[in-house]
């Protein structure tokens, strides 16, 4: 029921997806009206008799609509009957719902949505978190730094994920003391063997792919998915603007267009659509909310491949390896496995 276009939309990418997964069902979450007429035989409809609005405050969301199309389906995968919920819709809301039904698996104190940036060695980097934690402390980062290793070896068959920490410079001295205690962590991480972390990396390090997995607070991952959308926008317009102008610039742009249009490609969400909500005890994934039906079901695609190769379980081991890195310094002191300063 989510996102810009809706039904018109999510129903026609799952009737794709359900063509292309011989092996996949879906239960297809919404209102009776905007279900009617859907039929396949790997097609369950599950109503619901609320929607949540892109522009509702997360407290209506989470308080007042508790028979939503996205709580129903969030319910889905609590109750055991659905392995992954996929949603198009309010980012907020959906983050809010997922944790307050889902909860935080144990040793996570705050989930994070990990997503796919295209990058210039033709594959992608996952960037985390992308807007679910504007304000983080080390061991937010560290966490960030875990699960998405996990993802990336699921979703790429990478077990050993490279991971860098976004900063203002590469070097270790450089930075905010959070980052610089997040550096030190992740570093004693690597040291023991929990993770692959590289070290410190720069804005244009994500679009380089420099490392597999790029670490940072929410806010500035944002500001980063915003920055590629605007890039692939931007090239769209040029295209059509050059072609629309004298006969030299038309002549120019017809020799440029096949590499601004492969760039263009390379660029376009819709191959990378599908941003993980990680750390839950359940598989959540946010589809752009601008889908059309390509980018639906790509993030579709992404959901399925995460459940089928066991994402969730990935996580909790990677979690478990991690977990003396984990815990407040205090707590893990009481513990006797603090990590040793490097």
């Amino acid at each position: 029921m989510g996102g810009d276009h809706g039904p018109h939309v999510t129903l026609a990418a799952c009737r794709h997806f359900l063509d292309a997964h011989p092996d996949a069902h879906l239960l297809m979450v919404g209102l009776p009206d905007a279900l009617k007429g859907f039929a396949h035989d790997r097609a369950t409809l599950v109503h619901a008799s609320e929607v949540v609005a892109m522009d509702d405050p997360i407290e209506v969301a989470l308080r007042r609509k508790k028979d939503s199309s996205m709580r129903v389906a969030i319910q889905q995968v609590k109750d055991g009957a659905a392995a992954a919920a996929v949603s198009a819709g309010n980012t907020g809301a959906l983050m809010a719902i997922a944790r307050y039904v889902l909860k935080t698996l144990d040793g996570i104190d705050r989930p994070a949505i990990a997503y796919p940036l295209p990058n210039a060695k033709g594959g992608s980097t996952t960037v985390l978190d992308l807007g679910a934690n504007v304000d983080c402390n080390e061991r937010h980062l560290l966490e960030f730094a875990v699960m998405g290793s996990a993802l990336d070896s699921v979703l790429k068959g990478n077990e050993q994920p490279t991971v860098g920490l976004l900063n203002i410079g590469a070097e270790a001295i450089k930075g905010s003391e959070v980052i610089k205690k997040a550096g030190e962590l992740l570093r004693s991480a690597a040291n023991s063997g929990n993770l692959n972390f590289v070290g410190n990396v720069e804005g244009n390090d994500i679009f380089k792919g420099t490392t597999d997995i790029v670490v940072c607070d929410g806010f500035v991952g944002n500001v980063a998915l915003k920055t590629s959308e605007g890039l692939a926008a931007m090239v769209g317009a040029f295209l059509k603007q050059e072609f629309s102008r004298n006969i030299f610039t038309k002549i120019a742009a017809i020799i440029a267009y096949p590499v601004l249009s492969a760039f263009k490609k390379r660029v376009d969400y819709r191959r990378y659509n599908g941003a993980a909500l990680l750390g839950l005890r359940g598989l959540v994934f946010k589809s752009h909310g601008s889908a059309d039906e390509m980018a639906f079901e790509t993030a579709l695609n992404r959901a399925y491949d995460a459940a089928r190769n066991n994402l969730l379980d990935r996580v909790r081991l990677r979690i478990a390896s991690a977990a003396p890195f984990l815990l407040p310094p205090d707590a893990a002191a009481n513990s006797g496995t603090a990590p040793a300063p490097q």
